[in-house]
């Protein structure tokens, strides 16, 4: 039976049921940490909390002299570790060639070894976009090609596992832990690649997406996907275009082929020139399988949309917007020009973290950045809040904004781990003898 409620008489409004806006939430303040590197630059993804209770991470460099780092931090002794230099890892010490600078993929973890791969740091600046270097400094061989790499976490012993072909870096990566498959895509053209760890063999799937990131703005320029995922039961991988098309690959049919019954298209996402650098246009930004579940979720970089993707019914479906509560009020996209990488599902398989940017206002007024920009980089400056979103209950809650305890914002945060006793990590930007790196960030448990 259907009740219609009638309004109430102007005059017999009950004014004590009407509510409050809710109290600001308590900043968090954060910890950071000083590695030992001091041309720590920007990071990104290269972030992970193994099995044995320890954060795994790398620091970049942007400079051809020297390659990334790769540290380790042990939450029991509050202290961290050096573990070793990118380039020596990949056995290039004497090639004198544009180093391993930084890894941009998570670490991977498979019967007590972490996975990964390296990439370029060192970029040529033209028309405003980082390309891969086409003049070496003097004294220096061009970028030989990233590694496929793993890490031993009983022995500590590194393996170079395979190059990846044409001289290019991996900019993405993911891994089927249960078949033992690692796939990603290459920088700047990205070339779709496939390296089966048993049988010691890498395949190149050639160009999934144009030219990639080496291609001419306007005509076949296409910004690349960074975040792969698996169907863990059926091991097949799929990632995204600029153009808004997703695409799978079976390691058995060695067939790559588009989705026909749904894509990336959607109004709510924005609207997007796909051959024009500045953003990740339709792409999703961060995605990852949901065993339980078994569909993906995944987070549009610049609209802030969480999505729910089931990719054997092809269908997509958005959940909600997971921006800051001050990003959601005021309508706008946030600083960063990508989107943010800081996304994950939690130790719980319940509870997805998200680290995302919130805009500053002075005098009332939001601080307004760039407008447009050619590269993924911050349009201007916003403060750092952790969302978390339990998918059970259909929970969002904004824990607030992070600061460092004096007073300072983290920045340039795009990777995140999440501890065993609920602390969050991340790798950010801060001042350091007075100078600005970037490095290991800890971040209270927001649920104690």
């Amino acid at each position: 039976m259907f009740i219609q409620s009638l309004p109430l008489p102007v005059n017999s409004i009950d004014y004590s049921m009407t509510f409050e806006p809710l109290a600001e939430p308590k900043p968090l303040i954060a910890k950071h940490y000083y590695s030992g590197f001091s041309r720590a630059h920007d990071t990104y993804n290269a972030l992970s909390a193994a099995s044995d209770g320890k954060i795994y991470y790398l620091l970049s460099s942007d400079n051809h002299e020297i390659g990334g780092q790769m540290f380790v931090y042990d939450p029991a002794a509050d202290s961290t570790k050096h573990l070793g230099d990118l380039t020596e890892i990949c056995g290039e010490k004497d090639l004198k060639a544009i180093p391993q600078g930084k890894s941009h993929v998570r670490f991977y973890e498979r019967n007590g070894k972490l996975y990964f791969s390296t990439h370029v740091g060192y970029y040529q600046l033209i028309d405003g976009m980082d390309r891969l270097p086409e003049q070496a400094p003097e004294g220096y061989a061009l970028y030989p090609g990233g590694h496929f790499l793993s890490y031993d976490l009983r022995t500590g012993a590194f393996e170079d596992l395979a190059l990846v072909p044409n001289g290019e870096g991996m900019v993405s990566m993911t891994m089927d832990r249960d078949r033992g498959h690692l796939y990603g895509i290459s920088w700047p053209y990205g070339h779709f690649i496939h390296f089966d760890i048993e049988k010691r063999v890498l395949k190149n799937l050639g160009p999934i997406s144009h030219k990639g990131e080496a291609g001419t703005p306007g005509t076949d320029f296409r910004s690349l996907c960074r975040s792969l995922f698996v169907d863990a039961e059926l091991g097949d991988v799929y990632f995204s275009t600029a153009d808004g098309d997703i695409l799978t690959y079976n390691p058995e049919t060695r067939i790559l082929h588009k989705l026909e019954n749904v894509d990336l298209r959607l109004d709510y996402f924005g609207k997007y020139d796909p051959t024009r650098p500045g953003s990740m246009c339709y792409n999703w930004r961060k995605i990852f399988w949901h065993p339980k579940e078994q569909v993906a979720y995944g987070v549009h970089g610049n609209s802030g949309y969480l999505f729910r993707f089931d990719p054997r019914a092809e269908r997509i479906e958005l959940v909600e917007r997971i921006t800051s509560e001050p990003s959601r009020k005021s309508g706008m996209f946030d600083q960063f020009s990508y989107g943010y990488l800081g996304f994950q599902l939690g130790p719980d398989g319940e509870t997805i973290y998200y680290l995302t940017g919130g805009p500053i206002f002075e005098d009332g007024k939001r601080v307004k950045g760039e407008d447009q920009i050619a590269k993924g980089a911050a349009r201007g400056l916003e403060n750092l809040h952790l969302i978390t979103y339990h998918l059970p209950t259909h929970t969002y809650k904004d824990h607030g904004a992070i600061f460092y305890d004096d007073g300072e914002r983290p920045t340039y945060v795009n990777s995140i781990a999440v501890g065993a006793d609920g602390s969050v990590y991340t790798l950010a930007r801060f001042e350091y003898e007075g100078k600005i790196i970037q490095d290991l960030v800890k971040i209270p448990n927001p649920f104690q």
